[in-house]
């Protein structure tokens, strides 16, 4: 018997090659193709991995590593970035595992938020079909956060950036589009425009949970929320209550299907509402959300720290008979997203509501004119704007359609403001301060007059609304002690406006645009309007 030979030859499963597991790699939603990062900052980037491992980061020349922690959540920081207009890939690697964005690209990053006038859709404007067709601009791209509550802080919004084209701006926020689109122009650089808003909500819905206890601490919505809270978890302890709720909301939706097929006027079906108020954590519970700090949760959170230019801010028709609380709301909401995104000077521009509602009174004594009013005074805090719309408002419609002025007026206060043109015009004549002359005429002298004070005439009116006449001011009233309003005759003197009454020879108080649905037309030379004032203010 030949002796047996000795071999090399390895056991089969030797050979195979090793293969080890992937890492549980993630990059945050907000970050997919076609993302614009903001140029001249720096840049997080942030998702998650096993357990301390070590990431690298990798876009535009620049690599950073980080590690995840013992929850899985890593975060690293890109240097400044120059502005560019060429696409390039985001790669971020954890061993073996890799995750690659293609087509980005660096320039100005904008969060626009607010209630149903900031979600107004681009394809609801006056001669909407020839405005999406110019609006194919690939330096131009979006991302519209969906309408989420959430009980705590979401990581997720299952959303992916848009590049603007006539086909994908359809349902992007008019006033959005319109500032995005300016400033493109202005600025020369890619525009990224990030859009969370619900109609209909408050602003305590939009506020973190801190924000609210600090001090001193907005105990009724404190309250509210530790209420909802006990809601929410009775309703977790019995799911079936919100499985009942949801086959209700099916069949809802399936009969309301049904009737749009159906020809001839047919009674809608009632909607279901939820026992749980705002039910969270599921996409879209309820019409309105209510409940403080939701949105805040399911939609802005998953945004910070995303790098971003500054804030738009479209909201307070829901507030509207809060006027004076809103004194306290608007400023505590600015400090609160400055302070999340860890940016104090951070711009952050306003829309004062326009002329809404049947008021024809010479003077409100409540309502919209006073939460105009808490949103002029918010310009107290440093690096605000206000862009006034009292004259593209819409009497019978909470929704006026003429969107473009009010996204043309946020980009001028934006290229001022957050870019530096000190000298561009880029807010309507705002109130200044009043003097009672001795022959019994009012001085009111005004800021932001650009080229000089003029009778205006608005670039878009709401079906049925009059033009302003040309050869005087309108929307002054005065009133002597006994506070009785008449509609005054004014007069432009230089920088300021000489307010007077025959039957007021004594006055004390002048109010201007005072009412739910004013008509005023005091504007400055570049055409930007005046804001409603009162001399009489508390």
């Amino acid at each position: 018997m030949p002796p047996m030979r000795a071999t090399c030859t390895l056991p089969a499963l030797l050979l195979l090659p090793v293969v080890l597991p992937a890492a549980d790699l993630a990059l945050a939603d907000v970050f997919s193709d076609h993302a614009v990062l903001q140029r001249d900052q720096p840049v997080p980037v942030w998702g998650t991995a096993d357990p301390a491992a070590t990431v690298t980061v990798s876009f535009a020349g620049q690599t950073k590593t980080g590690k995840a922690g013992a929850d899985g959540r890593w975060m690293v920081r890109l240097e400044p970035l120059r502005a560019s207009d060429q696409a390039a890939e985001l790669t971020v690697t954890a061993g073996p595992a890799k995750v690659v964005r293609k087509d980005l690209l660096v320039g100005e990053v904008w969060l626009a938020s607010g209630q149903s006038n900031m979600a107004s859709p681009l394809s609801s404007v006056p001669d909407a079909p020839a405005i999406m067709a110019k609006a194919g601009d690939a330096q131009l791209r979006f991302l519209t956060v969906p309408k989420r509550t959430a009980a705590e802080p979401a990581t997720a919004i299952a959303a992916t950036w848009n590049v603007a084209s006539p086909d994908s701006v359809k349902g992007l926020s008019a006033v959005g589009y319109f500032f995005a689109r300016d400033l493109r122009q202005a600025r020369k650089v890619p525009v990224g425009l990030v859009v969370a808003a619900w109609g209909g909500t408050s602003i305590q819905t939009w506020m973190s949970l801190e924000a609210l206890r600090q001090e001193p601490p907005l105990t009724k919505f404190v309250k509210q929320w530790d209420d909802a809270v006990i809601k929410h978890r009775e309703v977790q302890a019995d799911p079936s209550v919100m499985e009942a709720y949801r086959k209700d909301l099916k069949q809802f939706q399936a009969e309301v299907a049904a009737l749009k097929k159906t020809a001839g006027p047919t009674a809608k079906p009632e909607r279901p509402e939820p026992v749980n108020p705002d039910p969270m954590d599921i996409p879209s519970p309820s019409r309105r959300p209510s409940t403080p700090t939701v949105n805040s949760n399911g939609l802005i959170a998953p945004l910070v720290p995303y790098a971003l230019s500054g804030f738009l801010w479209y909201q307070g028709e829901n507030d509207g008979s809060f006027g004076r609380d809103y004194r306290t709301w608007l400023p505590r909401l600015i400090g609160d997203w400055r302070t999340r995104w860890a940016r104090p000077e951070a711009p952050f521009l306003i829309v004062q509501l326009p002329a809404n509602g049947p008021d024809t009174a010479l003077v409100a004594e409540k309502g919209w004119p006073f939460l105009r009013e808490a949103q002029c005074m918010a310009l107290s805090v440093p690096n605000t704007g206000m862009a006034i719309t009292i004259d593209v408002g819409n009497p019978k419609d909470v929704h006026p359609a003429g969107k473009e002025p009010v996204g043309q007026r946020l980009a001028l206060l934006a290229r001022r403001i957050a870019y530096g043109e000190k000298t561009l015009v880029a807010s309507g004549p705002l109130y200044e301060g009043f003097q009672v002359q001795p022959d019994g005429k009012v001085r009111i002298t005004f800021r932001e007059t650009g080229g000089g004070l003029v009778p205006g005439q608005s670039p878009w009116y709401a079906p049925g609304v009059e033009p302003y006449p040309q050869d005087r001011l309108i929307g002054f009233v005065i009133a002597g002690a006994d506070r009785q309003w008449r509609e005054a005759t004014a007069v432009v003197d230089g920088r300021a406006v000489l307010v007077s009454h025959p039957e007021v020879p004594k006055p004390v108080a002048v109010r201007y645009g005072w009412a739910a649905s004013p008509r005023c037309n005091l504007y400055n030379r570049e055409g930007l309007p005046a804001g409603p004032f009162r001399t009489d203010g508390d």
